[in-house]
């Protein structure tokens, strides 16, 4: 379904999540009851009732966000303002204590630990650029992800996204007024990816992150064998013979790496992977983990930029050469972190 234009998405979807969470919060009691009494009927510790709590918590966060949004554009001179440098800070603290308030009640609800490792002091403290590289598996690894660098790291991430993302209201107006670039294929995008990335890394402050997931989506099997297959078809058979031999990632897509890194030279390059949510492929798998009592490891390696290779084909094949590491690594922690 084609996304909506951005008035359509103001002035209905947006007022539309609040009026709902308004009327879920009126009527919780009555879906619970309904819930608790489901709840023996279905395997799983009162499962449903736990999928209704979560989605409904979500939606009063969606719609509490969106108030809070308003506020902050009326603030600024009805978004005279918006893009000024206190506004956009003011967007980044919104947006780390509206993921604190999630991430709390995932711990309370899901039982949900998150631990990160492999750290090294200049991801923990502003003192450069960097560009975060992030593998892309699991529901909510996103949010985990930006989670982290805003409140564990202090940093101001620039993200690109999807902008099938836009339909989720409290997202698409919070990170449509930061320096975010939500790509969309085809003859309705902004230009070429690699230009519109490039454009976005260009200029990074040292509290700056880029994040950017190489790999284009979530990993699931079929999309890993499109990807093989995708580079067998551009007559790159070396690089899908070392595709082929990644078990857990999709093969990484270098053209948004490679323009980042010309846009912001002077940055260091931090890659990330994860476990935790590597099974969680489908509706139905979310579903039958709930409660998850997932342990999600994030393990961070810091390249400084002296590292980072120069030349095109050897920059490709150091990419590669960090997704095979992480494919190992997870191969190495998915059933027990170490």
């Amino acid at each position: 379904m084609p996304l909506p234009p951005r008035w359509v998405r103001r002035l209905l979807l947006a007022p539309g999540v609040v009026l709902l969470a308004i009327t879920v919060v009126t009527t919780v009691p009555a879906w619970a009851l309904l819930a608790l009494a489901a709840s023996p009927l279905v395997p799983g510790r009162l499962r449903p009732l736990r999928v209704l709590w979560v989605g409904a918590v979500y939606l009063v966060w969606d719609a509490a966000a969106l108030l809070a949004l308003f506020i902050l554009w009326v603030a600024s001179g009805f978004g005279w303002q918006v893009r000024s440098p206190a506004f956009q800070r003011a967007h980044y603290q919104l947006a780390g204590w509206f993921l604190r308030v999630l991430f709390w009640q995932a711990r309370w609800t899901l039982r949900l630990t998150i631990d990160v490792v492999g750290t090294d002091p200049d991801t923990a403290l502003p003192g450069r650029p960097e560009l975060v590289l992030c593998r892309h598996a699991g529901p909510g690894d996103s949010f985990i992800l930006i989670h982290a660098l805003v409140n564990w790291f202090r940093r101001e991430p620039r993200i690109v996204l999807k902008d099938s993302l836009q339909w989720d209201p409290a997202i698409d107006v919070l990170l449509n007024r930061l320096p975010n670039r939500f790509l969309a294929p085809g003859p309705d995008s902004r230009g070429p990816v690699t230009e519109q990335i490039g454009h976005l890394a260009t200029g990074l402050d040292d509290d700056d992150a880029f994040v950017i997931f190489p790999e284009g989506g979530n990993f699931t099997p079929r999309r890993r064998l499109r990807a093989i297959a995708r580079l067998r078809s551009l007559g790159l058979e070396r690089m899908a013979l070392r595709a082929e031999r990644m078990q857990h990632v999709l093969a990484p897509q270098p053209g948004g790496l490679l323009a980042a890194l010309d846009a912001a030279p002077d940055a260091g390059v931090i890659f990330v992977a994860h476990t935790g949510l590597d099974r969680m492929l489908t509706v139905t798998d979310v579903w039958r983990e709930l409660p998850m009592d997932k342990r999600i490891v994030m393990r961070f390696w810091s390249v400084p930029p002296e590292e980072v290779p120069v030349g095109r084909q050897e920059r490709i094949d150091w990419l590669f050469d960090w997704w095979a590491r992480i494919d190992a690594w997870i191969s190495a922690n998915r059933d027990g972190p170490a």
